[in-house]
């Protein structure tokens, strides 16, 4: 492959506008400051999530994921998402407790558009908001407080690109390195190796709220 030739990196926004004209009506009338009827049933039916934050560290995109509608929806302008057992590594709360500013993108298994929340968010502590969300007699640790600035909905064409609901696109796992192959590659097997990989369903289980 030849080397990128900076000459033609866009650098200004108005060189950007020449380049993607302007956008249709339905591209911006779709936004709200708020969760409208119809935002609300995505949300609700949404199991999965990526969470988008800033810090001084630079930017972090989280996944999270639950059963449908594991995000609620306090008022029509404020979201709760509890922060359930993951790594942590804490990255998405290090980074709002410093900027506040979020983006989440809603996927909903089956469906062509998703959701798109964009605002500023807070990390809560609060006894009964923690217990309100307790899975299995756990509560999490925080709960992420998401005040909605921006809610819309994202079109089909990425989804259909990428055939990502299709079975038959599905990737076979012995096909691609385990997580406990990466990490004993990364440690010079120190980490990780088969004994990670076969322990893992079993600790997931355990540890899943």
């Amino acid at each position: 492959m030849p080397p990128l030739d900076s000459a033609f990196y866009v650098e200004t926004v108005a060189d950007l506008e020449a380049l993607y004209g302007t956008p249709v009506a339905a591209s911006t009338v779709k936004v709200s400051d708020r969760m409208t009827r119809h935002y609300r049933a995505l949300l609700e039916s949404s199991p999965f999530c990526a969470l988008a934050t800033s810090g001084p560290e630079g930017l972090d995109c989280s996944p999270r994921g639950d059963v449908p509608g594991f995000v609620r929806i306090h008022d029509d302008r404020t979201l709760l998402m509890p922060d359930r057992r993951g790594n942590d590594r804490i990255d998405s709360l290090r980074n709002i407790v410093r900027d506040p500013r979020v983006g989440l993108l809603f996927l909903i298994p089956g469906l062509g558009h998703t959701l798109r929340v964009n605002g500023r968010a807070r990390v809560s502590k609060e006894p009964g908001l923690l217990d309100s969300f307790a899975q299995d007699g756990k509560a999490p640790r925080s709960v992420i407080v998401i005040g909605v600035e921006e809610v819309y909905f994202q079109c089909a064409r990425a989804i259909v690109r990428s055939e990502l609901w299709n079975p038959e696109q599905r990737v076979d796992p012995q096909d691609l390195p385990s997580p406990g192959q990466i990490l004993a590659d990364m440690t010079e097997g120190a980490v990780g190796g088969e004994a990670y990989d076969r322990d893992w369903p079993e600790r997931a289980r355990k540890t899943l709220w």
